[in-house]
């Protein structure tokens, strides 16, 4: 006669069996993933611009003051943010780092229209000795992937594998990003709108247990 116990375990042992295989296919999926090919690299680059696919202005802390006669280009981009109702100025008296005398300028604020755009998104900037972060950036159009060019043979150092992309982009502008005040006052927008599809961006990425992340969203 069967016993209750015995039925509980050849329960448990089936349960076992059908786990094992659940944790192999997992496996051979992680196997997979971490295969330098055309399907993982663009399912690396989807994720990469889906979460850091953003065209922004440098923008990254506000309010924003301008001094008067300033040839920076704030002096010439906030009134026009200003002019599209993105961005409100008031007269003030500012006091500029080099100086200690009090000279007349605009400050500029975000309006509720603009508050849309001003993303808090880290934003990395690379420079030849360093990796500045800005915590927010406001922003004027969207990146997603048009075509995986290709990518460098994977190299590992240190016991870590990584490699570069090259990709093309297809880009989403804001309604306003796309007035010619705007293109005129901001040229690497425009200069990124005119090379949609044509312009290749590299993306650094690197190899982990799940398989392939880009370095900007991993840094470990």
């Amino acid at each position: 006669m069967k016993t209750l116990a015995n039925s509980v375990l050849r329960c448990i042992g089936g349960a076992a069996s059908v786990l094992a295989v659940l944790a192999s296919l997992a496996g051979c999926d992680n196997e997979q993933a971490r295969l330098p090919t055309q399907e993982n690299f663009t399912a690396t680059t989807n994720d990469y611009l889906a979460q850091r696919g953003h065209v922004c202005l440098a923008k990254y802390e506000w309010p924003i003051t301008v001094a008067a006669g300033s040839r920076e280009p704030d002096a010439q981009q906030m009134p026009v943010l200003e002019k599209l109702g993105l961005a409100t100025g008031k007269d003030v008296v500012a006091t500029p780092k080099d100086t200690a005398a009090a000279i007349p300028a605009r400050e500029y604020a975000l309006t509720d229209a603009g508050r849309k755009y001003y993303l808090k998104v880290p934003v990395v900037i690379r420079t030849t000795t360093d990796n500045v972060t800005h915590p927010a950036d406001f922003c004027a159009a969207t990146l997603s992937l048009d075509r995986l060019v290709g990518w460098d043979p994977p190299q590992t150092r240190d016991g870590r594998t990584a490699t570069s992309l090259l990709f093309t982009y297809r880009i989403a502008p804001e309604p306003w990003a796309a007035a010619p005040e705007v293109q005129q006052a901001f040229p690497l927008l425009a200069r990124a709108m005119q090379r949609e599809g044509t312009m290749q961006v590299r993306l650094g990425v690197h190899l982990t247990q799940r398989g392939w992340v880009a370095d900007e969203l991993d840094a470990h």
